[in-house]
């Protein structure tokens, strides 16, 4: 059943004889107001519009701490940059395989094995340039209209706004603070019905830092049996980032959804490698050749030296991620001691990431509101929660990806804001 709705949007999407009546003007006029209205639908990210702001701010001479944007704050480990440096040496300044070069499809598949010990055949794996890629092409592939997608609220903001894009209806799935950030597998199944088509899912989670439990999964996972036109993208972008003993549960362990699973991944958080615009993504085989003729046509392939770079980043050694994962749980434990001990504010625990979700429903100020205030007024970039979806209200989100010093003086800034608002 699945694979036939997929060739039924493929003959959707195909230009019916009939075309050929219509004139080039009318025909040209038609797909110029179908384009303008799709990004009229279309959204962004609010963390780089901060993140924009707040270089202004320092420019004009204000001294602004960044706890807006999600990216680590470490270097790229040596070893990885020499690697890329070597690769360019060696020549290695030209086109690749749409998929990527066989060999770091290769380790991604002893990476996938060695944190999930499931065993994949590089046939499935795409290098993208970046996460992103990989959301935007399994949106395009299952959003249309009459078509629903679910997704994680609060969640990413780039999940609805592809949805919108597409001309699917978005159904938010809610995660709440009470289930510690995590979505319930039953609830998550109550919102499915015969026009759904695609289901994101995001453990370790931004903006949360929510883990969910491997128990809540295991409920989707078997009432998925009922739904088998659903296909699922997971997130699992912060595989690596989990603390307090929790572990990551990888979509990849369960068998009878892998004909419709796409995994996506990346370089980006774990190996500090945000602007290198790494990423892969794990396709089953009946959507693999998809993925391929969107890369061919999208971006013909990512640069080949960043290339050997990802090489060098699973293979190599893993000190620098195991000192960065030390400090972000410092920081981690920080944020929370410290936003709890403000006046109204509650801190909930983050379990993955390095994002903390503080509810400041009792502050006396709408997120967004607040968010904006203290970047303005006191000098702190975070995110409205509400930028995340509906059910971000009353909170805002706070990166730890910060030194400890700046962490402690812009909670110090927030707390005299507060205090005197």
């Amino acid at each position: 059943m699945f694979e036939a709705l997929q060739n039924e949007k493929q003959e959707a999407f195909e230009f019916p004889h009939k075309i050929r009546q219509i004139s080039e003007n009318q025909l040209l006029e038609t797909i110029m107001i179908k384009t303008i209205s799709g990004f009229k639908r279309i959204g962004e990210e609010n963390a780089f519009t901060v993140l924009a702001r707040a270089a202004e701010l320092s420019a004009e001479g204000r001294d602004i701490i960044n706890l807006g944007i999600g990216q680590p704050d470490f270097p790229t480990p040596e070893h990885i940059v020499e690697a890329a440096i070597k690769a360019l040496k060696d020549g290695h300044h030209g086109y690749t395989p749409a998929t990527g070069i066989l060999p770091l499809r290769e380790a991604v598949v002893r990476r996938t094995l060695q944190t999930t010990g499931v065993e994949i055949s590089p046939e499935r794996v795409v290098i993208v340039p970046g996460g992103k890629v990989t959301m935007f092409a399994a949106i395009l592939m299952f959003g249309e209209p009459g078509a629903e997608i679910m997704y994680p609220d609060p969640g990413f903001p780039i999940y609805r706004s592809m949805i919108e894009f597409t001309g699917a209806t978005p159904v938010p799935i809610p995660v709440r603070e009470k289930n510690g950030f995590g979505f319930s597998g039953d609830e998550t199944l109550s919102l499915i019905n015969s026009n759904t088509r695609l289901i994101i899912l995001n453990s370790p989670a931004n903006p949360t830092g929510g883990v969910t439990p491997r128990a809540e999964i295991e409920i989707l996972v078997k009432g998925l049996e009922n739904h088998p036109q659903v296909a699922v993208l997971s997130d699992e972008i912060y595989d690596s980032m989990t603390y307090d003993g929790e572990k990551h549960t990888s979509l990849l362990t369960f068998p009878e959804i892998r004909d419709r699973l796409i995994v996506l991944n990346g370089w980006s958080k774990t190996w500090a490698m945000t602007g290198w615009r790494m990423g892969w993504s794990i396709w089953p085989d009946n959507l693999f050749d998809n993925m391929r003729k969107l890369a061919v046509n999208a971006w013909s392939c990512v640069n080949a030296p960043s290339q050997y770079a990802g090489i060098a980043a699973i293979d190599g050694p893993q000190d620098d991620v195991a000192t960065m994962m030390a400090a972000f749980d410092r920081r981690r434990q920080l944020v929370v001691a410290r936003m709890n001990n403000i006046a109204n504010i509650s801190c909930a625990t983050p379990k993955g990431a390095f994002y903390a979700f503080p509810n400041i429903s009792n502050a006396g100020w709408q997120a967004k509101q607040l968010a904006t205030a203290l970047l303005e007024e006191a000098g702190v970039a975070t995110i409205g929660g509400p930028d995340f979806g509906i059910l971000g209200e009353g909170y805002i989100r706070l990166s730890y990806a910060n030194s400890e010093d700046n962490i402690n003086r812009a909670i110090d800034r927030i707390g005299e804001f507060l205090q005197r608002s």
